[in-house]
């Protein structure tokens, strides 16, 4: 992989919003047809992963369902890159990437006037949808 492209994607800790925002584009699960849109990514300890808040995500369904997708890296450094998702359900390890993630979240909001309300970790780890980005 591009040195430029794996930058990008070690995402430091002071790492502007920006940097974090991509595309994917999905499959649909039942339709089909290709969809792309805008979600955060994290890395933690190496590992590049897609979450999202607490609830049902059309996104991750169609991962369910097809596997394969596209991360679009689209700010500094632009890239389109095959990539395949893999759901982690495994409980422990949840809650390992979760809790690093969203002490993320908290750390890149902490000491701004304003804030989004995020749901306890405890919610996400039980209830969001949570891929592993594996670069083909």
């Amino acid at each position: 992989m591009d040195a430029a492209i794996e930058t990008a994607l070690a995402l430091t800790d002071d790492a502007p919003f920006a940097q974090r925002v991509v595309d994917i584009t999905t499959r649909g699960a039942r339709s089909q047809q290709l969809r792309r849109i805008e979600i955060w990514f994290h890395n933690v300890d190496g590992e590049v992963y897609i979450t999202g808040t607490p609830g049902a995500r059309s996104w991750y369904a169609n991962l369910l369902a097809h596997p394969e997708f596209t991360f679009h890296l689209k700010h500094e450094v632009q890239a389109d890159l095959p990539a395949t998702a893999t759901a982690i359900i495994d409980p422990q390890e949840r809650t390992e990437v979760l809790s690093a993630i969203v002490g993320g979240i908290d750390a890149i909001y902490s000491g701004r006037a304003s804030r989004p309300a995020f749901a306890p970790v405890e919610e996400w780890i039980d209830r969001s949808p949570l891929v592993r980005v594996n670069f083909n």
